[in-house]
């Protein structure tokens, strides 16, 4: 009998990429900031969990073209940041310390999710080889 990873590990195998996705962007933030004109960007998380909730349980096929097509109306969860400041004057709206402190939270996330992960694997494992 296969296991199927999709229902043994559920939402949790996707909470690892979409915190990794988080990452890069604030990391990208962190870079831009002396960037004029450039708009902070961030990833909703909420969103983008839901996003992926309800990729794994879209298995309809579309039989007809007058259907509608689920997996074209999933988007990303990416936007840009409301600015907690007024405007310096090139347009930039990456706040550096706003940044950091985004960046360390989604670091502790990740690790938490990845300790999950690990605990879910652990419980496969310890289901395959027996007591």
């Amino acid at each position: 009998m296969a296991i199927s990873f999709d229902k043994a590990l559920g939402l949790a195998q996707h909470t690892v990429g979409i915190r990794s996705q988080r990452a890069e962007l604030i990391a990208s933030n962190i870079i831009n900031a002396d960037t004029p004109h450039y708009k902070a960007r961030d990833l909703d998380f909420a969103s983008a969990m839901r996003n992926a909730k309800s990729s794994l349980n879209t298995s309809m096929a579309r039989t007809n073209d007058k259907h509608f097509n689920l997996n074209a109306s999933v988007s990303d969860g990416i936007g840009y940041r409301v600015p907690n400041q007024p405007d310096t004057g090139d347009g930039n709206t990456v706040d550096v310390q706003v940044e950091r402190n985004l960046y360390m939270q989604n670091s502790l996330e990740y690790q938490s999710s990845l300790q999950f992960l690990g605990g879910r694997f652990k419980g496969l494992r310890l289901a395959i080889k027996g007591a």
